[in-house]
């Protein structure tokens, strides 16, 4: 009772805040210039009936950050948050986020979205939380079809690499899926575009090609995602893909036409894609290590990609990496402060700055990946620490 009462006074003090500094908040967001996207990764929710095997208690992955200290008593990782464990699929709560986060500067959130045999997953965050929220005209939002497969590593009792449900689908369940989020998501006043066209990141391109049955007929797809999106009243579709180090890099999978010698870029535009971005600095940089040497080498691999590719790269900045909470052991970043964060958005931006004709879009990892420990939620070790971090770059300067 204490904890809620809690709960409920800590958002009677933000919602006085966020009124007393409105006017200066709408002067500030009418003159941001830079998307700053947040991935926002939807297991936060409550009534999933289809979370409560790898979460019983009803509150999604909060269970795993809750019982933490229960499973492996003692250890290092004892965070919390200053939100308390809320319920990112009702839209009240939903509508506090997105006050913070465009009061601080994030102004796209980039769902992690779900599909697994044959209906989504863990969609209710957007559907229930975000697209009822009465303030979401605040925000833009895509989706990262978020297509790898799902075994026992989110359920902290079992474990193992047992796969529960497999990301890859065939063409008839492609098309489905395609015309469901154009229908559905894509026609949304607030979809983010480029150019006016709906950008849609694909997380992992080698599971899409393994599951629509090889190269060429993963080309034909994509063709007939774009005719799709045109007939819609599009003028294109700005089609994504989530890079990782070893992306386009094929083994077995249409061996002659897929070989690691040809050019990541070649193979990138045949299948159609328009641009790209990270999600994590995991994906392609060794974590057990202090944040500075983690972003200089992120850093250079932006260089490096900017060099290689010919369709434009998104500068991506992950905030950390402990992936202890569900795993009781993990690679660690040393000392990646709200400070060293906000020099990363500095250099991001300077990065853009440098690129006159890259649209202005910067992806962070993230809003909420808790149990991965790369959030922007204030917590009670650095506060509202990393999201002031956005503000100072993006909105007061």
């Amino acid at each position: 009772m204490k904890r809620f009462a809690f709960i409920i006074s800590l958002m009677a003090l933000m919602t006085i805040n966020l009124g007393a500094q409105s006017k200066k908040a709408k002067v500030q967001q009418k003159t941001q210039t830079y998307d700053v996207a947040a991935y926002l990764y939807p297991a936060y929710a409550a009534g999933e009936p289809r979370l409560k095997p790898f979460w019983p208690m009803d509150r999604g992955e909060w269970e795993t950050v809750m019982t933490m200290q229960q499973r492996n008593p003692g250890h290092y990782w004892d965070r919390h948050p200053l939100w308390g464990y809320i319920n990112e699929a009702d839209p009240a709560v939903m509508e506090m986020e997105i006050e913070q986060a465009t009061r601080h500067g994030v102004n796209v959130f980039i769902f992690d979205w779900y599909w697994f045999d044959g209906r989504p997953f863990m969609e209710t965050t957007l559907t229930e939380g975000f697209l009822k929220a009465t303030n979401r005209d605040k925000m833009k939002f895509y989706l990262m079809w978020a297509n790898h497969n799902v075994d026992n590593s989110w359920d902290t009792r079992i474990g193992g690499d047992n796969i529960i449900w497999r990301g890859g689908v065939d063409r008839e369940e492609f098309e489905k899926v395609c015309k469901r989020n154009i229908e559905m998501f894509f026609k949304q006043p607030n979809y983010y575009k480029i150019d006016g066209k709906p950008v849609f990141m694909i997380y992992e391109v080698t599971t899409f090609i393994e599951g629509i049955g090889g190269v060429d007929k993963a080309v034909d797809a994509l063709k007939w995602f774009r005719q799709e999106v045109k007939k819609a009243g599009f003028p294109d579709l700005e089609l994504q893909f989530t890079m990782w180090d070893n992306q386009f890099n094929f083994s077995g999978v249409d061996d002659a036409k897929t070989n690691s010698k040809r050019p990541r870029d070649e193979f990138a535009r045949q299948l159609g894609f328009n641009s790209m971005s990270h999600y994590q600095f995991c994906h392609f940089i060794w974590m057990d290590d202090d944040y500075q040497n983690i972003l200089d080498k992120a850093y250079e691999e932006w260089d490096k990609l900017d060099a290689e590719f010919t369709i434009p790269y998104y500068p991506h900045i992950s905030i950390g990496w402990d992936n202890s909470p569900r795993f009781g052991e993990s690679a660690v970043v040393k000392e990646n402060t709200p400070e060293r964060f906000e020099g990363a958005l500095r250099k991001a931006k300077a990065w853009v700055d440098a690129r006159p004709n890259l649209h202005p879009l910067i992806t962070i990892n993230s809003w909420n990946e808790w149990t991965e420990t790369s959030y922007l939620q204030p917590d009670d070790v650095y506060g509202y620490g990393y999201l002031d971090a956005v503000k100072k770059v993006f909105l007061d300067e």
